[in-house]
């Protein structure tokens, strides 16, 4: 043989040897850093949407109404009067009305004249003749002009997530389209095989991306095709289950880094260490635990906040506080999940820490939400009061 064709196959068994061996994480990345990297996302770009489409999505712009109503309405049925001409009025001293006061329903414009809403049974008739029974302030039954809105308030600000109670309002107010951004996120497996595990982390995330205002298409996609989208546009970001760690067969962080670069292999946070944050063409490539555990923890802690980002909103929390049932030990330096059950002790609800690295199916079914402890800390004292998330 050659020695041209000897040293040939020399880095060709070389280039294997690289490729075969284990990912390996140098050091774990602190999630405070991490997210810092994810606040340097940009939003997608926005679009017109329908408003009966635009429920789950996050505005993109002010939602803004005219005066309304433009005029006083009644808000019952009645009688419109004006409240200076009944002053006196009461059931054993009844005001004659002449004529007749005119009979409105709840939403009828007001007649010229008239500035309160008398009950059906404060109005008395003897033949044609009216009689007013009971007295009334002025205003009363009555939405004044501009008593929904006045002109250009803002009814949903840009950023906020629209509720099916927002999309009732902005239909009375007769608002027909809005601008939303609406980031499109292709899951991928990323391990060599699609075991049930990761097939639930992969429709977990799906689930959740669309509950925060993404749309995901393509989860039984392969990592390369995701580059490829985010490459030429077509998504604005990829999640990628499984493969992350140093096990047979991972390759996740290597593929990614083939195709873009990697910023992050490796966060500090239990559990999930083994995640990765890299881009390709400047778009987010977030590498997920093949664990369930772990991808949920990964999305709590950071794949909300790259879809947030990507939507041009923001994380909502609403945690209820209580007290913490017993002590729970964290390891400093880490971000720690922990479940927690709801329980009653002495009329009042107390979190019940469940368990900690390692969260298993009979754990999170078990669990009412979790909480979190910080890096710097090594834990929380029994009676500690905690913020309590909800599971999504």
């Amino acid at each position: 043989m050659r020695v041209v064709e000897i040293g040939k196959l020399l880095l060709n068994i070389s280039a294997m040897a690289v490729d075969s061996s284990p990912q390996r994480i140098s050091r774990l990345t602190p999630l405070e850093a991490v997210l810092a990297s994810v606040a340097r996302i940009e939003p997608v770009t926005s679009r017109a949407c329908s408003l009966p489409s635009a429920q789950g999505r996050v505005l993109a712009a002010d939602v803004t109404a005219a005066k309304l109503p433009p005029q006083p309405v009644a808000l019952r049925d009645g009688f419109a009067v004006a409240a200076s001409a009944v002053a006196d009025a009461s059931s054993y001293a009844p005001v004659p009305l002449a004529p007749a006061p005119p009979r409105v329903d709840a939403g009828a414009l007001m007649p010229f004249g008239t500035d309160a809403v008398l009950p059906l049974d404060a109005v008395a008739f003897h033949g044609e003749r009216a009689e007013a029974i009971a007295v009334i302030a002025p205003g009363e039954g009555v939405l004044a002009a501009g008593g929904d809105a006045s002109p250009q308030t803002i009814l949903r600000r840009a950023g906020a997530y629209l509720r099916a109670s927002d999309i009732a309002v902005m239909t009375a107010a007769g608002i027909a389209d809005v601008s939303v951004r609406e980031p499109r996120i292709r899951i991928a497996c990323g391990g060599a095989a699609k075991t049930p595990l990761v097939q639930a982390g992969v429709d977990m995330l799906a689930r959740a991306v669309a509950a925060a205002g993404g749309t995901v298409f393509e989860t039984d996609s392969t990592p390369e095709r995701v580059y490829e989208s985010l490459g030429q546009s077509r998504a604005h970001a990829g999640f990628i289950v499984g493969g992350t760690g140093s096990g047979r067969g991972d390759a996740s962080v290597r593929t990614l880094a083939k195709f873009g670069r990697v910023e992050t292999h490796g966060v500090a946070i239990s559990p999930g260490e083994t995640a990765a944050l890299g881009f390709v063409s400047e778009r987010p490539v977030l590498l997920i635990p093949g664990r369930l555990d772990s991808a949920l923890a990964i999305w709590l802690l950071i794949g909300r906040h790259v879809t947030a980002r990507l939507s041009g909103g923001h994380v909502v929390d609403a945690p209820q506080m209580l007290p913490l049932k017993r002590k729970v030990v964290s390891t400093i330096g880490l971000t720690e999940l922990v479940p927690v059950r709801f329980e009653q002790a002495g009329g009042d609800i107390v979190a019940d820490p469940l368990a900690s690295g390692y969260l298993s199916f009979e754990t999170l079914t078990g669990s009412d939400g979790w909480i979190v402890v910080p890096p710097d800390s090594e834990g929380f004292a029994a009676g500690t009061q905690v913020a309590v998330r909800p599971w999504p």
